[in-house]
């Protein structure tokens, strides 16, 4: 028999009680899947149908304990792609974000991100859009939101994503900015404005901005996480 092809590329997706929204969006990656990509979807306790739903629309489906950091750490253990994408449940790629990820590391950047827009109809969500992008240009730190994708070598080479319940992107940018500056994409992620939408825009713009300077004063990122809403895992 012949052994499966590694795949170039594997989109790692966490998710907990997507049941509403997890078909339509898988459903949207599945011309990816038929180039060839990867799909891991890594669910971390949900207690509706998304795992049920997940399974005809991904390569494999992960069961894992509670947490974003912990559930793509899991889903890159098991990914055999020799690049790595983590996508939030409420994110969609443009169709070409293979290409792009293969442009942008041929060019000698050992991981990235993808530009975002905010849907919504919030006249700020634009801004808020602009805003990230901006600041992720000049600082070097990418979010969730924006894709981040990585060499699978690289990602293992700095530990993965560090095991915390809020910031774990932005801990993680910061260990891979000591190997190269990302690749800050054009091509633009949607992803969904509903948390800005249901807490208020002006009120989560503040409320972020005041969490990301109590990280970087080194503030406790479990105590930041129960600020923005996270309940504890259970022991």
């Amino acid at each position: 028999m012949t052994p499966r092809k590694s795949p170039e590329l594997s989109i790692i997706v966490p998710v907990l009680n997507e049941a509403a929204g997890i078909t339509a969006h898988l459903a949207m990656l599945a011309p990816l899947r038929a180039a060839g990509v990867e799909l891991l979807v890594v669910d971390g306790g949900s207690t509706d149908a998304t795992m049920a739903l997940a399974r005809p629309l991904a390569d494999t489906v992960l069961s894992a304990p509670r947490g974003r950091a912990t559930q793509m750490n899991i889903g890159a253990a098991h990914a055999r792609g020799a690049t790595l994408l983590f996508l939030h449940a409420d994110t969609s790629l443009p169709p070409d974000a293979a290409a792009h990820i293969k442009v942008a590391l041929a060019g000698g950047n050992a991981w990235g991100r993808f530009d975002v827009r905010i849907s919504g109809q919030h006249p700020l969500l634009p801004v808020v859009a602009w805003a990230m992008n901006q600041r992720s240009r000049l600082t070097g730190i990418a979010t969730g939101d924006q894709a981040l994708f990585v060499r699978r070598a690289v990602f293992e080479q700095f530990g993965g994503f560090p095991e915390l319940p809020l910031m774990e992107d932005i801990a993680l940018s910061r260990r891979l900015k000591r190997h190269s500056p990302p690749a800050c994409l054009r091509a633009q992620v949607l992803t969904s404005g509903r948390r800005w939408e249901q807490h208020g825009v002006l009120r989560t713009i503040l409320l972020m901005w005041w969490l990301r300077l109590a990280y970087f004063l080194g503030a406790d990122p479990h105590r930041l996480a129960r600020r923005y809403g996270y309940m504890p895992r259970p022991e």
